[in-house]
């Protein structure tokens, strides 16, 4: 049996900001729980829900030093779905409203919970051959284990890997208050460590002293090696690029599965989505006051409304798009001149374009189940979930071809008759008009095409079990099996 250990800042269904909870809660369980045993480890947050703090069993509690100060360390545990979940329980640095407030408090609080996360596993009685952290805020795990714990032969030849779910979000502060917040001495803090660009970098600090890196795509895990995807970090990706790999995330099949997803109007299959599928996409036209027409191509977007999602190509382009015979579909938040772009558009083109600024898991369910096709495209995308969703559900992705996204969406190809999507190379709106109005044609000259791409997107494995078994055997290979 092989003892693998998940520490992260958040997991479904106790926390979720993003898609990391998707991946630290139910990956886990897919697993073969015949040669594997997989704990989960987070924080016990404060504004987690009152039913799963209710079900959770005090285990112990003791203190530990952290920098200068001398931390109280609580330890509780439940089992969800066959996992074994610890959390950390602290209230000084858990009391927040949310999981994350801003640096430096957030650097003190996660190196806390790296420190914790190892100070507990002697007391819980579980020896992990491998601990598998997730992003900056578990980035000092590797760290610690490298230094300190050493003294403890408990801890010898634990194994560490270093997910980066996006390189974007690092955990960086000025060198010398993160020095003082994390007790580590100077020797850690030169540019072959920690240093980068005269801070301290958690996540850096991870990918030097973890055994093994992975990033949640084969391109991303590539791109990532340039200057423009890499965040700084380039150079480093390079040096250890033997020990990168990229696994593509996965959904859960049995959440978003067509069938059976009670959250949508009308169930369909594969075979029979001619008949059905068209029947969610009149349901949500008059639940959004899109002009009932169950002819009209209908292109969905569910995203955060942010740079990296591509939304100033769209903006670009949105007055000439809107010339098409195409209806929109926008759910979403996020940065004010793009909520308040797709407002906009929503009241020139009211009938044709409905814009809704909030976030509803049920609405985005209807919107994957409805629309014709899925636009997503994205400046960069570790790997992206939505498209994946948007597959499932017979709704043809239009990506652009960086990180997960080229990994998962096949471009369409009229002459070997092959693909489940359509994808652009270059980060220019034009370009993207193009594939989107091929994407028209294909849809109302060659209907016959288009379904048998429907057919091919819904047949697609992105299930979690395909993940797994990749980290299966990467698991074995860094234990030496």
């Amino acid at each position: 049996m092989k003892n693998i250990l998940y520490a992260t800042s958040e997991a479904v269904p106790f926390i979720k900001t993003g898609g990391l909870a998707d991946v630290a809660g139910t990956l886990p369980k897919c697993f073969d729980k015949k040669y594997f045993d997989i704990r989960v480890i987070l924080p016990k947050y404060a504004c987690m829900k009152q039913e799963w703090k209710d079900r959770m069993e005090y285990v112990t509690h003791f203190y530990m030093d952290l920098g200068n100060k001398n931390c109280y360390v609580g330890i509780l545990q439940m089992e969800y779905d066959g996992i074994k979940f610890y959390f950390i329980d602290n209230e000084f640095y858990f009391s927040g409203n949310s999981p994350y407030d801003s640096a430096p408090w957030d650097l003190e609080k996660f190196a806390f919970f790296s420190k914790a996360v190892l100070s507990v596993l002697p007391v819980i009685g579980f020896r992990p051959e491998i601990i598998h952290c997730h992003d900056w805020q578990t980035g000092l795990i590797p760290v610690y284990l490298h230094d300190s714990f050493q003294q403890n032969e408990f801890f010898w030849n634990i194994k560490t890997i270093m997910t980066i779910h996006n390189l974007k979000f690092q955990g960086t502060w000025n060198v010398d208050t993160v020095r003082e917040i994390t007790g580590l001495s100077d020797y850690y803090f030169t540019s072959d460590k920690l240093e980068a660009y005269r801070d301290g970098n958690f996540l850096k600090g991870g990918m030097v002293f973890a055994d093994a890196i992975t990033t949640v795509s084969n391109t991303y895990a590539e791109e990532i090696k340039t200057p423009f995807y890499g965040e700084g970090l380039s150079g480093l990706l390079n040096a250890r690029s033997n020990s990168l790999r990229g696994i593509v995330n996965g959904i859960d099949y049995d959440a978003f599965n067509p069938e059976t997803d009670p959250l949508i109007a009308q169930n369909f299959s594969i075979e029979n989505f001619k008949e059905n599928k068209v029947k969610n996409k009149i349901q949500l036209q008059k639940e959004l006051g899109l002009e009932e027409n169950p002819d009209a191509m209908l292109i969905g977007i569910v995203s955060r409304l942010t740079d990296q999602k591509g939304f100033d190509l769209i903006a670009y382009i949105m007055d000439e798009l809107c010339q098409d015979n195409i209806q929109l579909a926008i759910l979403g938040t996020g940065e004010d001149r793009y909520e308040n772009m797709f407002r906009h558009f929503d009241w020139k083109y009211h009938g044709k374009v409905s814009a809704q600024i909030y976030y509803d898991e049920a609405l985005s369910h209807r919107i994957y189940a409805s629309c014709d096709a899925f636009l997503m495209p994205s400046l960069f995308e570790p790997c992206g979930l939505s498209q994946l969703m948007s597959l499932r559900y017979g709704t043809l992705p239009i990506v652009r071809e960086t990180g997960g996204l080229k990994d998962t969406v096949e471009p369409y190809n009229k002459y070997e008759g092959t693909g489940t999507g359509f994808s652009f190379r270059n980060y220019n709106a034009h370009e993207m008009l193009g594939t989107i109005r091929n994407a028209e044609r294909v849809y109302y000259d060659q209907r016959e095409e288009w379904n048998k791409m429907i057919e091919r997107a819904m047949q697609a494995d992105f299930s979690w079990g395909n993940s797994a078994r990749q980290y299966e055997e990467m698991y074995n290979w860094m234990i030496g099996e």
